[in-house]
């Protein structure tokens, strides 16, 4: 089969198309003919190798991937050759075929795409859990999202406003924060020309935000803090600038303020929790509440030129490689 591997620390150059062998399903897995493969901020920082605990090179990347069942292992008994699924991966979907254990499959509606599909499990998983078990968003309570317009971004709109929340969507284009905006966001920042601390004052009238997630570190990460009000939450699930921002503890101190990091990683062995969030989403999601914005999909042999999509900023919603282009 045909995969992207990732034979170095570095660039996208790293990034090569191989044959490999195509993987065979253990007694408890399933193979999956990928006809989807999302992309994650992720991927990109394993190629560089500042992901903590990720893979060394050489690996195939990818999070998620979502297909049809081409064999099962003897013991997975639920799931059958041909079936429409997604799977969250781990690694590995970069490719035309992935092997992943049958608890980490979901069946996939025939009514849902297999681009959105793939749009689904990283994003909306770590969108609810930074919403709900980090950030503890009641309704009435006004959240901040930065890089609204992205994959975790248009997720977590859409849940906030599920959840009877006011939304501040920041984004870096006017092009971006309509899309943020036809999601249900209530107040749009651009954030190349107006300073989003501003905005968090007026609509909470001085008040403060209730919880802002943040993923892109350094100064976007200090002035959310300020943006905080008391009993303000802090959720934390990346840092694309790759510059750690610094922490005010007196703030925290007074202001009764949380600063909360979330993994989704560590998530993904907790079934319990795993369980809880599909089973709050799915509803929505069968129902078309949840709709996964699919910004851009490529061919597997552009793997590099899609990650450079979203290091470039120029990506909305999902990036998307299809393995059969």
């Amino acid at each position: 089969m045909k995969a992207i591997e990732v034979q170095g620390v570095g660039g996208p150059e790293t990034l090569q198309l191989i044959e490999v062998p195509t993987p065979v399903p253990g007694p408890d897995d399933v193979l999956i003919e990928v006809e989807s493969a999302g992309l994650n901020y992720a991927d990109i920082m394993m190629r560089r190798g500042l992901y903590l605990g990720g893979p060394k090179p050489p690996f195939i990347p990818g999070f998620e991937a979502a297909g049809h069942i081409a064999a099962v292992g003897e013991k997975v008994l639920h799931l059958a050759v041909g079936q429409r699924v997604v799977a969250m991966t781990g690694i590995g979907s970069y490719a035309q075929f992935v092997c992943v254990p049958a608890s980490r499959v979901i069946p996939l509606p025939d009514t849902v795409s297999f681009d959105e599909g793939a749009a689904f499990p990283a994003q909306y998983l770590t969108a609810y859990f930074c919403l709900h078990d980090c950030g503890r968003l009641a309704a009435g309570q006004i959240v901040l999202i930065h890089a609204a317009a992205g994959g975790v971004g248009t997720a977590a709109i859409q849940l906030a406003k599920i959840a009877g929340a006011t939304v501040i969507a920041t984004a870096s284009s006017e092009e971006k924060l309509a899309v943020c905006q036809k999601l249900g966001a209530d107040h749009l920042v651009n954030y190349r020309t107006t300073d989003f601390l501003d905005v968090a004052k007026e609509v909470s009238r001085g008040k403060g935000i209730d919880v802002v997630l943040e993923s892109v570190g350094g100064e976007v990460y200090e002035k959310s803090q300020q943006a905080l009000g008391t009993m303000g939450r802090l959720v934390v699930f990346g840092c694309a600038s790759g510059v750690a921002g610094r922490t005010d503890p007196i703030d925290l101190l007074f202001r009764n303020k949380s600063i909360v990091g979330f993994h989704l990683g560590r998530y993904t062995a907790d079934r319990e929790a795993m369980t809880r969030a599909t089973s709050a989403m799915f509803p929505a999601w069968h129902a078309g509440k949840l709709k996964p914005v699919v910004g851009r999909t490529f061919p597997l042999n552009q793997a590099a030129g899609a990650q450079n999509w979203i290091t470039d900023r120029r990506s909305i919603g999902k990036v998307i490689l299809r393995p059969k282009e």
